[in-house]
Order: structure tokens, then C-alpha cells, then sequence
């Protein structure tokens, strides 16, 4: 993988035994040892690797070739040594007796670190006499294929030699890290076979970029401390194999959200709170490469005849992306990022989330099989309620899930997700939410559970509540219940405008059972403020009794809202349901 070399320089290139450059697209020539005198023949041969070596590379040394050449030379010419004297060495072994050879050809010199700037990092060129690069032992330029000792060609113009200056007594310098990832970013790209290295799992992928890289560090004359080079090779393998810049964000688990302004400007919900990043994308091409891999891993694409896609991560994340035209100021990514813990009612009750009362009836409601709705703002939380209050459905239940962009995690044994697709090029082959809910009909489900009600699929969704689904769910986007009720009628006209009011509001009178209603307050904590049950309908009017409300009572000191969950202490209309389950007495004493 590393180190091609011009091909009228190469001969077969040889590996380390056991060693893993094989899987990068290297053929192996290994020559099997005969056991007995290996010791006796490794010492012959590394006395007399100086006589032999050393000649060849003060030639090219006064040939002009730079310091970090000689060293890659010396390497391939020290594994022949020693494959003629019948000595195969892995590269850990062979490292040691070439450096043993450069140091007396090679001298290392101190660098001069300039008068520290007012900056806390900045880039200071050296000049290249001032610097004599010594590959000490363990330096990966030694891990090289075998190859005839020829003069191979470099490049004779390479960026000017620069010296990285940081004050900050060792700790991580992110001007620095930029700075090396631009310099040798470009490099590795084209010394390895990037086909083969993605293949690669990724632990494996980082032990072979981490000798690359200080290697091209070395060459290029950048200094960086182990730490540095270690997220050096950690952003250069997440470009490779992962999302790029995006990655640290993905694997904070105090992050909730991901927004993208284009490739300067990245932002962070972290308790419900919105926050500025300093990371960024090189450009609007770095961002839009980004972007195509995500997509293209569903199946799905994003360009400028399809500026729009929903699509998800590997983790489950959501995922919207708008790209220009329509975006002005370059690809604006959204990223609802998938917990990796399951939020259960009792760990909402701890965050504040709802009463532990709340809890109960709606651990009550799930079982008893009512037909529910989560209504709330953007970003308020619904698909984790969503996800809660399934996992109140019993193992034998068949539960079909619908949505845009799959996200929920249901526990249950007899799953089946569904998820919608997008048209083609040509306009065809879409198939949509409401495709879905009548294929759902036919599937013999128990529940039908719907990610997002956004459209005419929810004229479907309350047929199938009427129909003897009972236990369905769904989330839509509303600010109270009663506007949850408006919006609901509103869309199932868009699937049957000729329906009369009076019809529809009948309909969802006798589907829906429950609402509940989540907020996102200004002091971030999401809080359900409303548990609202349907009752029927009077006259003209759907009649909703509210069970619980949260009742806002001042901020306190530290900026978070005071208030309290309160039960109205109303009697449950689904009371005789939950008698037939045999919870009514848990019902009326979570009541209150």
C-alpha cells in the first residue's frame, strides 16, 4: 500500500512475514528460512551491512537526494543485505541496524525554534540547510518493500520545508494538526491504494497510516508531538472511512443535534442549547463529498437535479441535506443524531422529562392498546417518546414501522421497518408514506406505527385505528393538542378533499384515544405539558379533557424553569379499557 515507487525502479516488492501490507494490494515474495543458524547468519550480516550499504548512499547523498530518500533507500537496500545472506527480517527487527547506518551518514541537528509570537501557534520556514532529517529506530520510512538499490526519481520542488511553533507546552495545537493534515493529506493519497486501504478494518487501517505519516512529517520537515500525529492519523482515516470533520461531533454523546451552514459554519445542540464549533469542512467540494457518502450508502443521491434527500447514518442518525442551487451559501446538512442509550419513561422522570404519575398512564395507555399521538415542536423530542411508549408492546405483537428516514428501535421481536423512497432521474419509482400505510394493511399487522404524519397518509393511518389495529401510533408537528386535532384534520383533506368536516372530525373522534404533547422550553429541558385524551365528539366540536399539564412557575437561580407536573384529577375516559386489562386500580392511583 505505502511507497510506490517509479515503475522502471521496482522490481518485486517483498513484505514483512505476517505483515498486513499484503491486504493492501502488495504481492509477497517471502522465502521461507531454514531454522538452526538464523542467529549466526543475522550477526554476519548486520557486521558486514555497513561495508555494503553505506557506499551507496553517500553516492546519492552527493547526488543531492533528500535526507528523507536516503533513509527510504537505505531501508530497501539493507532487506536485500539480508535476504542475500539468508536472513528475512520484519521491518521492527530490520529498523534498528538501518538506523545503526544512517546515523553516521545522517548526523541529527537541533532545531533553532524562533522568538515565540504573539500568536499562540504559527508557521516559521526553515531553511533546508539548517536541517538534517535522522530516521531514528522504529521510523516507518523503513517499512518498504524490497526493491534493486537504483537511484529512483523524487520531486525536486516540494513545498518549502516549515517548522511548526507552538507555545502550548505540549498540548494539542489544532493550527498545527490543520496545517500537517494540508501538507500530507495530499501525500498519502498518493502513495497508498485508497481501495484497499478502506477495506481495511480500522484499527488495522490506523497502525499502517500512523509509520506513513511520521514518515511525510519527517520528509516534509513538520514536527509534531505523538499526540498531535495521533489525531493527525485519526482525522486523515476519519476522511477516509467516516465523515470527515464530522466524526468527534458523532461520537459526543452530549450532542443532540448537528447543523451545517455550509463548510465554515458548523453548529451543536448540547443541552437543548445551540453552540458554535470551530470545525469546518476545507470547502463547499470537501462538504459535498461528505455528503454523497452519506447518501449513497442507502442507496440515495443528492446533486443539482436532486438538491434534497433524506437519508440516515449507519447508526441510525437523521439526516436532511439541501444543496445548492437551492442553498445560497453552500450544502446545508441537519443531523438528528441517534442516542446510544434507549430512554425509558423512568430515566424521562429522573430528567425532569415527566412525573413519575405521567409515567404510569402512559406505561397504561401503550399496554391497553389505545391509539395515541406525540405531538410537539421540531427537535422536541418526539421519536424518543415515540420510541418509549413502544416499548410497552407485548413479544407476540406483529408491529409495522413507516417511515421517511428509519429511526426508531423498537425492542420487539417481530419488527418490520419500512421506509420510503424517492423518485428517480426520470420522475419515477417513488414510493410515499401513504404507499406504504395501504401495503402496511395488507401485512396483517397488530400495530402500525407511523415516524412522522405529515401528509395524506393520514387519512390511512386513522382507517386503520378504526379498523381493528388498535394501538397504532404516530408523531406530527403541533404546538398544543387542540392544534394537534387541527392539523390532523387539515391533512387528512389533502388525501380526501371531498370529505365534509363534520366527517372527518368523526373519524378522528373515533380513532384517536390520546395526544400527547411535548415542548422544548427556552431553558432546553424537553417536558411533556399536556397528556390530553379524545372523548367523542359533541355536535360539530371533538371534546378533549386534559389528564395532566405542566404548570410553569418562575426560573430559578441557576436559569432552568421552575414548575410541576400536576394531574387535573379528572376520571379517564379509557378507564373501562383499562379495567379489561386489569390496570384501572394502577390507573386511578397514578391519578391521584
Amino acid at each position: 500500500m505505502f511507497g510506490r515507487l517509479n515503475k522502471s525502479s521496482v522490481v518485486e516488492p517483498v513484505a514483512a512475514p505476517g505483515g498486513a501490507l499484503d491486504r493492501l494490494g502488495r504481492r509477497g515474495d517471502l522465502r521461507p528460512e531454514a531454522p538452526g543458524d538464523r542467529e549466526t547468519r543475522l550477526a554476519a550480516a548486520a557486521a558486514s551491512l555497513s561495508s555494503s550499504v553505506a557506499p551507496r548512499l553517500r553516492e546519492l547523498i552527493d547526488n543531492g537526494m533528500p535526507p528523507g530518500e536516503v533513509a527510504r533507500q537505505a531501508g530497501q537496500q539493507a532487506q536485500i543485505h539480508f535476504r542475500q545472506n539468508g536472513v528475512v527480517l520484519s521491518p521492527l527487527e530490520l529498523r534498528g541496524h538501518v538506523a545503526d547506518v544512517l546515523r553516521p551518514l545522517l548526523p541529527a541537528q537541533a532545531f533553532s525554534p524562533p522568538e515565540p509570537a504573539p500568536m499562540p501557534a504559527e508557521i516559521v520556514p526553515v531553511e533546508p540547510a539548517q536541517v538534517a532529517v535522522l530516521q531514528p529506530p522504529g521510523s516507518p520510512s523503513l517499512d518498504r518493500p524490497v526493491a534493486e538499490p537504483k537511484l529512483v526519481a523524487w520531486e525536486a520542488d516540494k513545498a518549502p520545508p516549515v517548522e511548526v511553533v507552538d507555545k502550548s507546552n505540549g498540548r494539542l495545537s489544532r493550527s498545527k494538526i490543520e496545517q500537517a493534515r494540508r501538507t500530507v493529506q495530499p501525500l498519502i493519497m498518493r502513495r497508498i491504494d485508497l481501495a484497499a486501504a478502506v477495506s481495511l478494518p480500522r484499527k488495522e487501517l490506523v497502525r499502517q497510516l500512523e509509520g506513513l505519516v511520521a514518515e511525510l512529517l519527517a520528509e516534509q520537515r513538520v514536527q509534531l508531538n505523538r499526540p498531535e500525529q495521533d489525531d493527525l492519523v485519526y482525522q486523515i482515516v476519519n476522511d477516509m472511512m467516516g465523515l470527515g470533520p464530522l466524526e468527534p461531533l458523532l461520537e459526543d454523546e452530549g450532542i443532540t443535534d448537528i447543523m451545517i451552514n455550509g463548510p465554515k459554519q458548523i453548529y451543536v445542540e448540547r443541552r437543548g442549547k445551540l453552540e458554535l464549533t470551530s470545525i469546518a469542512f476545507e470547502d463547499n467540494t470537501h462538504l459535498l463529498n461528505i455528503c454523497n457518502r452519506i447518501v449513497s450508502r442507502i442507496g440515495r443521491r443528492v446533486d443539482e437535479s436532486s438538491p434534497i434527500c433524506d437519508a440516515r447514518l449507519l447508526d441510525g442518525s437523521r439526516v436532511n441535506i439541501i444543496i445548492p442551487p437551492l442553498a445560497i451559501d453552500g450544502a446545508s446538512v441537519s443531523i438528528r443524531k441517534f442516542g446510544k442509550r434507549q430512554i425509558g419513561f423512568d430515566q424521562m422522570a429522573q430528567q425532569g422529562n415527566i412525573s413519575p404519575a405521567m409515567a404510569t398512564v402512559l406505561r397504561i395507555a401503550a399496554r391497553c392498546r389505545l391509539n395515541l399521538i406525540v405531538s410537539g415542536g421540531t427537535g422536541s423530542g418526539k421519536t424518543t417518546m415515540l420510541n418509549a411508549l413502544s416499548g410497552m408492546i407485548e413479544n407476540g405483537e406483529r408491529v409495522v414501522t413507516i417511515e421517511d428516514a428509519a429511526e426508531l428501535r423498537l425492542q420487539q421481536p417481530h419488527v418490520v421497518r419500512l421506509e420510503t423512497r424517492p423518485a428517480n432521474l426520470e420522475g419515477n419509482g417513488e414510493v410515499s408514506m401513504r404507499d406504504l400505510v395501504k401495503n402496511a394493511l395488507r401485512m396483517r399487522p397488530d400495530r402500525i406505527i407511523l415516524g412522522e404524519v405529515r401528509g395524506p397518509e393520514a387519512i390511512d393511518l386513522l382507517q386503520a385505528m378504526n379498523t381493528g389495529h388498535d394501538g397504532s401510533m404516530g408523531t406530527l408537528h403541533a404546538n398544543r393538542p387542540r392544534e394537534a386535532l387541527t392539523r390532523l384534520e387539515n391533512m387528512v383533506t389533502m388525501g380526501v378533499a371531498s370529505l365534509p368536516p363534520k366527517a372527518i372530525r368523526t373519524q378522528i373522534a373515533g380513532s384517536l384515544q390520546l395526544i400527547v404533547q411535548i415542548s422544548r422550553m427556552r431553558d432546553g429541558i424537553r417536558r411533556v405539558s399536556h397528556i390530553t385524551e379524545v372523548m367523542g365528539m359533541e355536535g360539530e366540536v371533538i371534546i378533549t379533557q386534559d389528564l395532566f399539564v405542566y404548570e410553569f412557575k418562575g426560573e430559578a437561580a441557576d436559569g432552568k424553569l421552575a414548575g410541576a407536573f400536576k394531574s387535573t384529577g379528572l376520571r379517564p375516559h379509557f378507564l373501562p379499557r383499562a379495567a379489561y386489562y386489569g390496570l384501572d386500580r394502577v390507573l386511578m392511583e397514578a391519578m391521584g
